[in-house]
């Protein structure tokens, strides 16, 4: 079990994630070709992503260096996933190029002892060999991530906007007993109840930060290092299920058209006018015209984030949903 002790000044300094963390994104994407579980929800993804890295040869340097290095286990290294990540891809790989060496040393040292690594990754400490690591996580990401970042951008947001309207309506023992099923606000502790070790750490003031990510599944991760930034990852929530009939919707296609069908149930999981718009099978101009039809009539809510609009459903659009055969698997 991992338990945050919490101090009153910890309380105030909890925040969440304003964006996607490159590095971390990149850890749980790698720890989803590691196991099956879940797969349902990543299947459009892992079939893309195998694909792209095949025609790309990096299937073998993903194979050989980074697996070894984020496995689906109780440790991988701390400097893989540093706090400056958070501003962007770049910022990321030049902090582990900067990772001091002793800590880079340490961290791989207890990798072996833990989980088991080969020989070279010693050589880690090293600035050479970790410039040749930086350029292989660069090439995976624009593999196999940056085709799905408008989707993971979206859905963060949605994440984002899930979490105001809980401190509004429940405050913060609401958001943090929201954040997975796993984990427990027991004041002024956090427990994560299925966590791979047993860790205590007391923020004492430091705050802490929350990444919701789109491919960690099931279970939340954090740092190892205790006295490192307190940071939790955790899961956002995936894909709704197929209704168990094929004709269920037959009297929603009969009320709004299959084209505004099929942006609603987009729109159940938060969709960007593209998503919706590759969902109902039309036009990104055609979906902006449907997506106003369904907001003027209160079965939808649309909000802006830069230049990409996120709609997600309201309360009487899930209900519609619902009755109608269609029901949300978290």
């Amino acid at each position: 079990m991992l338990r945050f002790h919490f101090t009153p000044e910890d309380l105030t300094r909890l925040r969440i994630a304003t964006a996607p963390h490159p590095l971390w994104e990149i850890a749980a994407s790698l720890h989803r070709f590691q196991t099956h579980e879940g797969r349902w929800a990543y299947a459009p993804w892992y079939r893309t992503a195998r694909s792209a890295l095949c025609g790309t040869g990096l299937d073998r340097t993903v194979r050989t260096v980074l697996l070894p290095l984020f496995p689906r286990a109780s440790y991988f290294p701390d400097f893989l996933t540093p706090a400056d990540g958070a501003a962007g891809l770049d910022v990321g790989l030049e902090s582990i190029l900067a990772a001091p060496d002793r800590q880079v040393a340490r961290e791989v040292i207890r990798l072996r002892e833990v989980v088991g690594a080969p020989a070279w990754t010693h050589k880690l400490a090293d600035g050479g060999m970790r410039e040749q690591l930086v350029g292989a996580l660069r090439a995976y990401y624009h593999a196999v991530i940056t085709p799905f970042e408008e989707r993971v951008h979206g859905r963060l947001h949605a994440e984002r906007t899930r979490q105001t309207r809980m401190l509004c309506g429940t405050g913060i023992e609401g958001v943090l007993n929201s954040l997975a099923p796993s984990i427990r606000w027991r004041p002024p502790v956090l427990e994560l109840g299925k966590y791979p070790t047993e860790c205590d750490i007391h923020l004492n003031g430091r705050g802490l930060l929350l990444i919701p990510s789109y491919f960690c599944w099931n279970t939340p991760v954090s740092l190892a290092d205790p006295d490192l930034p307190p940071t939790l990852l955790y899961p956002l929530h995936h894909a709704p299920a197929a209704p168990q009939h094929a004709d269920s919707h037959a009297p929603l296609h009969a009320l709004l058209g299959t084209t505004r069908t099929g942006i609603l149930r987009a729109a159940a999981t938060g969709a960007t006018t593209s998503e919706a718009a590759r969902h109902a099978g039309v036009t990104p101009t055609t979906a902006s015209h449907h997506t106003t039809v369904l907001r003027d009539a209160g079965l939808i809510t649309s909000q802006r984030h830069a230049n990409t609009m996120l709609h997600a459903l309201t309360p009487l659009g899930a209900s519609l949903l619902q009755q109608n055969g269609w029901h949300r698997v978290h």
